[in-house]
């Protein structure tokens, strides 16, 4: 599993997490953007990663999308890690 490099923002409370789900379930990056843009999100593999190093916002669909795609409740998207 490969080391964040960057520090995490504070743009969003969900993205260490999400980070967290996605590669304890051994999902690929750019799976995962393939998965959420199938669920209807446009989303690109830099906007995701800002996402998940929380350095943008997080939209109501996009949280909703990802909660589906790692089979947890949105609320479990923001339990710390």
């Amino acid at each position: 599993m490969k080391l964040r490099k960057k520090e995490y923002g504070n743009a969003n409370m969900v993205g260490q997490r999400i980070e967290y789900l996605r590669k304890q379930r051994g999902i690929k990056q750019k799976d995962f953007i393939a998965r959420i843009q199938i669920l209807g999100c446009d989303m690109n593999p830099t906007s995701y990663s800002k996402l998940e190093g929380q350095l943008r916002s997080a939209t109501d669909r996009e949280i909703y999308a990802i909660s589906k795609i790692l089979g947890v409740p949105m609320e479990a998207l923001f339990e710390d890690v």
